[in-house]
């Protein structure tokens, strides 16, 4: 059974579209605790946390009871902009969003997405869920956007679209006009790598 530790749509979107079953629990991890100058590293630093406050909640609620199987795997990730050498999350403000657009109309950056996947079994004796393995990796693509005019710019920044999402743009939503070409992994920058995801539970005998 798959576990999605996060409510974020573009991350459930995926996996459905992929017709991946899955279900999807809430992160309860306080992101704002961790920090990290490396952005690759925070990336995965803050991928593993989710991932992990999952078993907690698990445990909490005894959601381990409800489910019909005795292994798990819980899929945490995180994802963050990389322009210019520094890391841009979720604008603060439409300021901040349109500000950024100037600077990234034109040009390119990275979305650095880091996973980790925890395989968790359930230990039959005591009921416990115990962490069997762990799977940690940064997926990096590179964004090319148009050129864009200052009209345009309001216009994405008032639809307020970039306020939810890593970076200031949803490529899977209206600012996916605004993007030229991707270089690596294009579900990546929707927040999740299928094609990584895919591979790692292969290796582990899981056909999804």
């Amino acid at each position: 059974m798959l576990i999605l530790a996060s409510s974020s749509q573009s991350r459930k979107n995926l996996l459905k579209n992929s017709d991946i079953q899955f279900i999807q629990i809430k992160s309860s991890f306080d992101e704002s605790s961790v920090v990290n100058n490396n952005i690759k590293d925070l990336t995965i630093e803050l991928s593993n946390h989710k991932a992990k406050s999952v078993i907690k909640k698990m445990e909490e609620m005894n959601l381990k009871n409800n489910m019909n199987c005795s292994s798990f795997q819980i899929l945490g990730c995180d994802s963050i902009f990389e322009f210019n050498g520094k890391a841009y999350g979720k604008p603060s403000n439409k300021e901040e969003a349109y500000n950024r657009w100037l600077e990234m109309s034109s040009s390119s950056g990275f979305l650095h997405t880091g996973h980790s996947l925890l395989f968790i079994k359930l230990q039959k004796e005591n009921n416990n869920l115990i962490l069997k393995k762990e799977i940690k990796k940064v997926v990096s693509s590179k964004i090319f956007f148009s050129q864009l005019k200052e009209e345009e710019i309001k216009e994405y920044v008032n639809s307020l679209e970039p306020m939810y999402c890593a970076g200031g743009f949803a490529l899977e939503g209206r600012g996916g006009k605004y993007i030229e070409r991707i270089e690596g992994c294009f579900s990546n920058v929707m927040g999740l790598s299928l094609p990584w995801l895919r591979k790692e539970l292969l290796l582990e005998g899981i056909y999804s």
